[in-house]
């Protein structure tokens, strides 16, 4: 697991690797919106003419405006949210301050947020539009069926591929000196979006929140390394193949294993709720995601760096005080090995299974033990 990725590795031309790329994103792209739903518990409720406002371009480009008058108080109160959750961290894991610095975090993140609205606001074609107005106006109770249609055509799933690579090079940024410093990143970006989805309307928060989503996922999970990792190997590689496959139906695996694991654990509790409430659900989603697509670039990259020097250490500094206990990980890990031989060839899984002994190894019993956790 040592040995250079040049070993194992042929050279392909731009084009290629340019063409692995795109077609890894836009798998991710589309395999995004497909799982995206707008919440029907908050729309159900909603009176039909003001949805039609809302989802009108008038009606996004207020709503944009409105996050970005608020941006700026919201940066500020969800650092001290982000300071007084990792403060104790910085000390006990000994990271450096000067890496951490909250105006520049909050500086780019701005820019995030202004491209995530920029696609927001984005005129999208009249069909979905009048769909909605055509139901309105008839007062057909299935506004809600219309709305899923024209949420599909604001596509969430462009956002993926507009700010997929500056998110990338962001993460690059932080990472380059010490990868935890993106814990801190994650976890401000994070709270920004949900205090700045607390100050809209209901079918505001349904609409806004899934290009919020994208920022969240793209931040936690290293996926533009995945892609420039996928673009060094021929289009015969197994490990290639493997990831292929997984890409599309990484979230439907990391449902059936958070489903599992609350049964499980019924009565678990983290420090947002229990397993089974909305928001903690979600964030277990992604987690369970993020350590696929660690796992992929390990593979991808004949290396065990990613899950050495960035997965192991985020978990250590943040799990701890999100009260989330190794147990509920290793059962994950174990789960997922299960999903990876259902869904790929023998072949193909072996070439995943020397990275997940890796993961298997670290978060194990023995090493939080001595650790003390």
């Amino acid at each position: 697991m040592k040995e250079s990725p040049v070993n194992h590795l042929k050279s392909i031309s731009n084009e290629e690797n340019k063409t692995v790329v795109e077609s890894l994103a836009q798998q991710w792209a589309k395999k995004y919106i497909g799982n995206l739903k707008v919440d029907t518990d908050k729309t159900e409720k909603i009176e039909i003419p003001n949805l039609s406002e809302i989802v009108s371009l008038e009606g996004r480009n207020a709503t944009a405006q409105k996050v970005l008058n608020s941006l700026r108080s919201v940066s500020a109160r969800a650092w001290n949210k982000t300071e007084g959750l990792l403060s104790k961290e910085i000390k006990q894991h000994s990271i450096d301050l000067n890496l951490i610095n909250p105006w520049e975090i909050a500086g780019d993140s701005f820019n995030i947020y202004q491209k995530a609205l920029d696609v927001y606001t984005q005129q999208t074609t009249s069909q979905p539009l009048s769909l909605v107005r055509n139901l309105v106006d008839s007062e057909n109770p299935l506004y809600q069926q219309s709305l899923d249609v024209y949420t599909e055509q604001v596509t969430p799933s462009k956002l993926a591929t507009v700010i997929g690579a500056d998110i990338g090079k962001l993460r690059k940024k932080y990472t380059s000196h010490d990868p935890r410093v993106i814990g801190f990143v994650s976890m401000q970006f994070h709270y920004t979006s949900q205090m700045l989805i607390e100050s809209l309307e209901p079918i505001e928060q349904s609409l806004i929140s899934t290009y919020f989503k994208v920022i969240d996922d793209h931040l936690y999970m290293p996926l533009q390394r995945a892609y420039e990792a996928a673009a060094n190997h021929d289009f015969d590689s197994v490990a290639l193949s493997a990831v292929q496959k997984l890409l599309p139906i990484s979230t439907q695996i990391a449902q059936r294993i958070c489903q599992r694991v609350i049964e499980l654990y019924p009565n678990y509790k983290s420090m947002s709720g229990g397993l089974s409430n909305p928001i903690v659900k979600t964030s277990s989603i992604r987690d369970v995601e993020m350590f696929q697509i660690y796992l992929w670039v390990c593979a991808l990259e004949t290396s065990c760096g990613a899950i050495l020097d960035e997965l192991f250490p985020l978990c250590v500094m943040l799990y701890p005080r999100l009260n989330v206990q190794w147990e509920l990980v290793r059962q994950m890990l174990h789960l997922l090995r299960q999903e990876i031989d259902i869904s790929l060839t023998p072949q193909e899984a072996e070439t995943l299974m020397p990275y997940f002994q890796v993961l298997w190894d670290m978060f194990s019993p023995e090493v939080f033990a001595e650790l003390g956790f």
